[in-house]
């Protein structure tokens, strides 16, 4: 799905209850601006996972809910988040304010129509240095990996998504690290789950990247997802 125009009515946030797991490591700089950016009535998990510089705190100060993980991993932040929610509709969502949260409310009217059981945000890097080149060619190489796993016709395979929250629970998500997000998609796609791409803006993140900033993020995160659809092979 294309975001060239977007009706007005899917500019306001949906008469439903809607969680957002924001995982967070050291992200007090961006803290702010992302939560300011939550649309009315939606409740912002942010999950601590094991932030020095006082994200839980401030996170806590602007009116979010905070949620402990100790153990280190994207996957592991963004599942204690998922198990932390309560509402019917899960989005997630980058806490370092490279992604807006307000562009999860097409997704969740895409869901609540019927039109898609997973929707994923397509990036749009809007200069240069939002998304570094190792890092787009290494979600590039993923992805085709994926179509010739599932057959999906994906461009990204990026952190902005939504789905409800019980199927997403069902699905039994068990990589704690940064194959997460894919075994996501893999998995749903073997249950047969509708999944749409939606265009979204993506800007260069504030503070320091722990991934795909660096070409050691990056290698460790394609090696993850190359793990998870291994794992997925192996067991069809």
């Amino acid at each position: 799905m294309r975001r060239v125009t977007t009706p007005s009515n899917e500019r306001e946030p949906v008469a439903a209850s809607v969680d957002v797991v924001l995982p967070c490591l050291d992200e007090a700089e961006a803290l702010p601006w992302v939560l300011r950016r939550i649309p009315p009535g939606w409740r912002a998990l942010v999950v601590d996972n094991g932030s020095t510089d006082g994200s839980a705190d401030l996170a806590r100060s602007l009116g979010a809910t905070v949620v402990s993980e100790r153990r280190r991993g994207f996957g592991a932040a963004c599942h204690a988040g998922l198990l932390a929610a309560t509402a019917d509709l899960v989005c997630f969502c980058d806490c370092d304010a490279s992604l807006d949260p307000a562009d999860l409310v097409p997704f969740t009217h895409r869901i609540l129509t019927g039109e898609a059981d997973l929707v994923l945000g397509r990036r749009r890097p809007q200069s240069r240095g939002a998304w570094p080149p190792h890092a787009r060619a290494g979600n590039l190489a993923l992805a085709r990996l994926l179509r010739r796993r599932t057959g999906l016709s994906l461009r990204d395979l990026g952190p902005l998504r939504a789905a409800r929250r019980e199927p997403l629970l069902a699905l039994g998500l068990s990589d704690r690290r940064s194959g997460y997000p894919l075994q996501m998609v893999v998995r749903a796609a073997d249950a047969g789950w509708r999944i749409a791409e939606y265009d979204v803006p993506y800007r260069p993140r504030t503070g320091a990247s722990k991934v795909t900033g660096t070409w050691r993020g990056t290698w460790q995160a394609v090696r993850d997802m190359s793990r998870v659809l291994a794992e997925k092979e192996a067991g069809a």
